[in-house]
């Protein structure tokens, strides 16, 4: 069988029996994990620093609709156990070479490591920030090689974020936020809905959308989660595998169909509400307590002052300010959560533009290459993001809010477009039964509106301000 035959003709295999719930935790977690990073840290926070909740509810409406995104790409790896980029690839190569570039553009900014490596130099009193980020990028580089298997290592990474961001966000509830703060969220999240602050630029809200929770290529790559994970139809396709210390497995073809009938659809049912479940606990409540609980802080501590700029240095003040109310303990475990935080968002981050790149170029392009396997092509992908990175600091572009900025807005642009052609894959592509249709549809057709209104706002004002 041809390359072009294996690639477009789907294997036809039982879905295999549900596992339970437990057993399904870590995308949704490392997903949130890896998000819980620029937006959360810093973007909405300086965002509710300048202008109070008046935005709060943007943050609500953009996880909310991310989870309906990102359900539709799981939709398609359960089904077929293919990555949704594959999926585009098969009408036409073109998209997943845009999605690579665009994903590449996206994380080749290394504003999470200049960030990290900033709110370090705070905790530790001093230090060069350039040199820390460049050794920080190297250091992630080691990591993700050394991995027998990539994904594990990466979840338990995210799993370790996510236990320590939560053990903080409690620790603030109980010594921090006053029942002032509280009812400001709560009034003005309902009361301003709809309404955008004039002290919020456009460009900094598509920022604010694209960091809020995932974003960009970011989501796509739940697909190579679950499927790494063993959802679905997943099951039947090799893990990904580090080529120095795991093994490496051919892929073989890996688009799967299964007969649409009475066993295998009641399997369906029960793989589609747990993947759903899982997704709403691990993805949208951790993503929402914890925009909410950090937005809440920042309004508590900074709201209000003139020195609040954008840039991490309000994160220094802000750290300051927990330190002389509660204790230096308070202080450090700041400074340590958002040092955490911000580098293990960009070892995630390094993660998906490498899984999505050599699994693109692997089906379309080396697919009958014995030595270049997808777990070799993924890490040359990852070094030369590292190199990328370290001469895009060397050259003097290294303002941590400036490169996020960037990264930010290009995913809330990679958004609008590949939900604009999950409509089509999971309309066509998937098996009759398991279709999107009523309410999902309605729900990403809502969700291409909100990007699409926010993409031609901002490119409007940017205009403008050019005339």
């Amino acid at each position: 069988m041809s390359t072009t035959e294996r690639r477009t003709a789907p294997l036809t295999r039982d879905l295999p029996e549900p596992v339970p719930l437990r057993s399904m935790i870590g995308p949704g977690v490392v997903a949130a994990g890896i998000g819980l990073a620029a937006g959360e840290i810093i973007l909405w926070p300086y965002i509710t620093s300048i202008a109070g909740f008046g935005l709060f509810w943007l943050a609500i409406v953009t996880v909310m609709f991310q989870s309906v995104i990102n359900m539709e790409i799981e939709r398609y790896t359960l089904a077929t156990g293919q990555t949704v980029v594959a999926g585009f690839s098969r009408w036409w190569k073109g998209w997943g070479i845009l999605i690579c570039a665009a994903g590449a553009f996206q994380y080749v900014w290394p504003g999470w490591a200049s960030s990290a490596a900033t709110v370090f130099t705070f905790a530790i009193g001093g230090g060069n920030v350039l040199w820390i980020t460049i050794g920080s990028l190297f250091v992630i580089g080691i990591l993700l090689t050394a991995s027998p298997v990539v994904y594990r290592t990466v979840e338990k990474v995210e799993l370790l974020k996510v236990g320590l961001t939560l053990f903080f966000l409690a620790v603030i509830v109980v010594a921090v936020i006053t029942w002032q703060s509280w009812s400001a969220a709560g009034t003005h999240t309902v009361t301003d809905f709809a309404q955008v602050p004039g002290q919020v630029p456009f460009v900094l809200m598509l920022s604010a959308i694209g960091a809020a929770g995932a974003g960009g290529v970011h989501n796509l790559v739940l697909s190579n989660w679950i499927r790494d994970k063993g959802y679905g139809m997943g099951a039947h396709v090799p893990v990904l595998v580090s080529p120095i210390t795991g093994r490496t497995e051919p892929t073989g073809a890996d688009l799967y169909t299964f007969p649409q009938d009475e066993r295998n659809l009641a399997r369906w049912k029960v793989w589609w509400r747990r993947a759903n479940l899982e997704h709403f606990v691990s993805f949208f409540l951790v993503c929402m307590v914890t925009i909410g609980l950090m937005c809440l802080l920042a309004y508590e501590t900074l709201f209000g002052r003139d020195d609040v700029e954008n840039s991490p240095e309000f994160l220094r003040i802000q750290g300051d300010l927990l330190g002389a109310r509660v204790g230096d303990w308070m202080e450090i475990l700041f400074f340590a959560v958002a040092t955490v935080s911000l580098w293990a968002a960009a070892l995630g981050l390094l993660d998906i533009i490498g899984r999505v790149i050599s699994d693109f170029v692997k089906r379309n392009y080396l697919e009958d290459s014995a030595f270049w396997t997808e777990g070799k092509l993924y890490l040359a992908v990852i070094w030369a993001e590292v190199l990328l990175g370290s001469l895009i600091l060397l050259s003097g572009i290294d303002q941590p809010v400036e490169l996020l900025l960037i990264s930010t807005c290009a995913a809330s642009i990679v958004t609008l477009t590949y939900a604009i052609l999950l409509v089509r894959l999971n309309r066509r592509d998937v098996p009759t039964a398991v279709r999107m249709k009523g309410v999902r549809l309605v729900g990403i057709l809502l969700a291409i509106g909100f990007y699409g209104f926010f993409a031609v706002a901002t490119l409007v004002s940017q205009i403008g301000g050019y005339l």
